[in-house]
């Protein structure tokens, strides 16, 4: 069984709270775990795409620090990281559940280089983006009389399920441009906002390449294809 050293236990906490914001979006979600050497990149979809090539799709990662050298790249349920950080609430070690699951989303690679940046964002002006977005959301939710998709954080493919028109309203929603200088996709700023990668006051950076957007927050990266 592979374990995962933190390098302190902040660094251990902040991972079980990543996890708890990451299934607060999908209780039946997944998150790919890579580690290379002593940094763990860690990867959860907020937003599914659309199609073949996923257009639309968006996706958080967060780099944390390790204590000790890791060779690792798996996908496992977040209710099996959950169980494990419940049982460990404190320390510096994981041990990392030995299922896996297959999760399309983990299969499309970001761009590693050749990124372009377009400017900054101020992340307050994100978070009202966000929060504004949540609202139209569950607004529309509560009118399609849809009791799951009405809560601002269930997951996407929960609404859709239930309420094909709330389904429809989310993309729309999170698939527009933000009012923001220079304008990112409504998406990023959800994603950014719920998985706590904003600070008040903060900036982040707007890169492009191709398809792809990235948000590089405060605390963490968002990318949307």
């Amino acid at each position: 069984m592979t374990s995962l050293v933190f390098d302190d236990e902040r660094g251990y906490a902040d991972f079980a709270t990543f996890v708890a914001r990451a299934r607060s979006l999908d209780s039946e979600g997944a998150m790919r775990l890579q580690a290379v050497g002593v940094t763990l990149a860690v990867h959860v979809q907020v937003l599914p795409g659309r199609g073949l090539l996923a257009e639309g799709g968006v996706t958080g990662m967060r780099a944390m620090a390790l204590g000790q050298p890791t060779d690792l790249d798996v996908v496992v349920p977040l209710a099996a990281l959950a169980d494990r950080v419940a049982r460990h609430p404190e320390g510096i070690e994981l041990s990392v559940p030995p299922m896996t699951v297959t999760a399309p989303w983990a299969s499309i690679t970001p761009p590693r280089d050749g990124w372009e940046p377009v400017g900054e964002v101020d992340e307050d002006e994100l978070v009202v983006a966000a929060r504004a977005g949540i609202e139209e959301v569950a607004l529309g939710a509560t009118s399609a009389g849809s009791a799951t998709s009405a809560t601002p954080t269930a997951s996407p493919a929960d609404a859709t399920l239930g309420a094909p028109a709330v389904g429809a309203l989310r993309q729309a929603v999170w698939g527009r441009l933000t009012p923001t200088a220079p304008p990112v996709p409504a998406g990023a700023a959800f994603a950014a906002y719920v998985l706590g990668f904003l600070a008040p006051q903060g900036r982040s950076r707007v890169l492009a390449r191709g398809r792809w957007v990235r948000l590089a927050a405060t605390h963490g990266h968002v990318l949307v294809r």
